[in-house]
Formats: structure tokens, sequence, C-alpha cells
């Protein structure tokens, strides 16, 4: 009997040491796995393809030109941030591609071709937190994404110009080392302007919705971002 209460109460011990225990190896384990520190900023660059959308062109394959551009992001957290890109390509366009019959260009069909600067502010929501999973418990090296934003388009050909421009898309970013960032990405900017091709209402029917009867065009474009400026790991943790 007196056997039998020794291994009960050594059991007893055992399982409340181990449950007393647990939590400070849970707690280790988490703080191991943020030891990594994190940034505040990247900067990077990309580069891509693009095409316009318009009076002259519905076809998401045809007349696609090369671009690039520059990129800079503030990281909210792991699974936002804050974006601002300026991209440099060409938009180009044939009336005589397309199926609809414009009056004005229907003997002489005419084509564009403008240098387009592209400038926005962009908020980008991760759906998973990304980062090494070092710096940040839970963190993955890969992570779809989504971005809204709102910025100008300056467009130069025979004619110049300048429209309110708002880019909405998708992507997917991959971790490539501890500060490197791989980006792809699909944006179609939907503009507040009919004359990024250089011709204005071809029909001769105005409107006045913002973004009814205007130019578009789309962009997918690879970018590298490298990260800098890093954080202060005791506050920040204290708004995680």
């Amino acid at each position: 009997m007196v056997r039998m209460m020794y291994a009960y109460n050594t059991s007893k011990t055992f399982v409340l040491a181990l449950l007393l225990l647990l939590p400070c190896s849970l707690l280790t384990i988490t703080s191991a796995a943020q030891d990594e520190p994190e940034y505040k900023m990247e900067l990077g660059g990309g580069v891509g393809l693009t095409n316009y959308l318009g009076d002259f062109n519905g076809n998401l394959t045809r007349d696609i030109q090369p671009m690039a551009g520059i990129v800079a992001k503030y990281k909210v957290n792991p699974r936002t941030a804050w974006s601002a890109v300026l991209n440099y390509g060409t938009l180009k366009g044939n009336s005589g591609n397309e199926k609809t019959y414009y009056p004005d260009y229907a003997g002489a069909p005419i084509s564009f071709s403008t240098k387009l600067t592209d400038f926005s502010i962009r908020f980008e929501y991760n759906f998973w937190p990304f980062g090494t999973g070092n710096e940040y418990y839970g963190a993955k090296a890969i992570t779809p994404f989504i971005a809204l934003g709102a910025g100008l388009a300056f467009a130069k050909g025979d004619e110049t110009a300048t429209a309110f421009q708002m880019p909405i898309g998708f992507g997917v970013k991959y971790k490539l080392q501890k500060r490197l960032n791989l980006a792809l990405e699909w944006m179609m900017h939907f503009s507040g302007s009919d004359r990024l091709d250089g011709v204005s209402d071809p029909y001769g029917i105005k409107s006045s919705d913002l973004f009814k009867n205007t130019d578009c065009y789309q962009g997918l474009q690879l970018t590298l971002t490298y990260e800098f400026m890093e954080k202060c790991k005791t506050c920040h943790n204290d708004r995680e």
C-alpha cells in the first residue's frame, strides 16, 4: 500500500511538473522563432508587359509591350503593406484591328503609339502572414495577395494626356532570402480619361461617369525588392 501511494505521488509530481514546464517550453519556442529582425521598408524594381484596352483594342493579348518600374513599400505588419510604384512603358493600338465600326476611321484606319508613365499608391493585403517564419511566428515564405490603389497616368504621343487611374489586381509573393522578396503581379488600371490613345469619343457620345467610355491598360510585372530599416522588436511585438 505504501509503495502504491509512493508511486501515485511520484506520478502526480511528474505530471504537475510537466504541466508547469509546457507553457515555458512553448514560450521558448515562440521566442526562438522570433529572433530574426523584421524590416519596415522594401525597395526594388521590376520588368513586365503592358497593353492598352480601349476603343481601338478589346483584346487582352494584342499589342503587348514591355514595361519597367521601381517600387518602394512600407510594411505595416506581415499581412499588410503600402506601396508606391512608378512604371514606364508603351501603349499601342490600331482602329483597323477592331470589328466595331467607327464612321470617322472607316476609310482610313488610324494607329497610335504613346509612352506611358504611371504612378500609383497601393494598399496590399497578404492572405497569409509573409516572412521566413523566424521573425514572425506562423509566417509563410509564399503568399497570394490582392492590391488596390489610386494614381496618375501620363501618356505622350501625338497628343499628351494626363489621367486619374485606379489599379486593382492580385499576385504572389515569394521570399528568396531573408531580405529578398520576389513578386509576380497582374494589375488592371482603370483610367478616368478617353485620350490615352489620342482620340476622345470616336462616336461623339459624351459621358459624365468617371470610368464609363474611358481607356484602360493592364500590366503583368515581376519585381525584386530588398528589405531594410529594422523595426523596433519590443515595440512591434507589443502591438502584435
